[in-house]
């Protein structure tokens, strides 16, 4: 099989990659035989309640908040630039990955027009918490996983609706990264009609799905995508260091091909069914 782009990578130009690095990406992209890697930088403009990562990222955190910072949009372009011309074999292409895009429409039209990108990933990174914002994470502390999961899918379509400004949705399952294990395993036919609503409104938006490999995507929930009418979707790492660059790439990309999903023209555009 031939290997799909990775769609979601990050370098030392994300402010939580603290071990990226674009140059070692490509040339590890290379070893691998990936066509393309699409470095999706993050565009954190939420502050949002630091919890476990205070420690870390101190310098960071004001008030109890972490306040990420800012792309360096030119920084980082010329370090595409530079990759491209170091490993002609890999297509390199440019991209974000933005946090809650529907709260920060102004400041994104801004960066997007300080230099061009290929890929917009939207991802719904924080929910409300009281006053601030807070990742899961740190909600599942307080609050049930379960309500905190339906308070998330119901944002999604608030986030398509309020934004134009992404073509991708990443990690649709992104709280289940924080899943404890004291709420029994995971299953998506739980909730099973929050999913197809999310998936409807983002399929009638004509937004791609992201299959993330971090937490393989669940298979019930790309037949689910189909079913609601979905008719792209993108791969990703979500790596954020050379190491972790095309996991799971293999067998999201088989699972995607199952469906119905086939490459497009170019190795870094999303997979198209029908």
């Amino acid at each position: 099989m031939v290997l799909p782009a990775d769609g979601h990578v990050h370098s030392e130009f994300s402010w939580d990659a603290l071990a990226g690095s674009m140059e070692g990406t490509c040339r590890r992209a290379v070893a691998l035989g990936l066509p393309a890697v699409v470095f999706t930088e993050h565009v954190d403009l939420t502050p949002f309640r630091a919890g476990a990562l205070v420690e870390r990222y101190a310098p960071l955190v004001q008030d109890g908040l972490l306040v990420a910072p800012r792309l360096d949009v030119p920084g980082y372009l010329a370090s595409v630039e530079r990759c491209r011309g170091l490993f002609p074999e890999l297509r390199v292409v440019t991209g974000i990955e933005v946090g809650q895009p529907h709260r920060h429409g102004d400041e994104l039209a801004a960066l997007l027009a300080a230099g061009s990108v290929d890929r917009v990933l939207g991802s719904l990174h924080c929910l409300p918490d009281g006053d601030a914002f807070a990742e899961p994470f740190t909600l599942v502390e307080r609050r049930p996983v379960a309500e905190l999961f339906v308070e998330y899918l119901a944002e999604i379509p608030r986030m398509v609706a309020g934004s134009d400004a992404f073509g991708v949705l990443a990690h649709i399952d992104y709280p289940v990264r924080s899943w404890p294990a004291t709420a029994g395993p995971f299953d998506p036919r739980d909730f099973e009609d929050e999913l197809r609503a999310a998936l409807a409104a983002v399929a009638a938006g004509e937004r791609a799905l992201e299959i993330n490999t971090k937490l393989p995507l669940d298979d019930t929930v790309l037949r689910w995508w189909v079913e609601e009418g979905g008719r792209r979707v993108t791969f990703g790492s979500d790596a954020h260091e050379p190491e972790k660059v095309g996991r799971g790439l293999e067998g999201a990309a088989a699972r995607a091909e199952a469906h119905g999903f086939r490459p497009d023209t170019r190795p870094e555009d999303p997979w198209l069914r029908g």
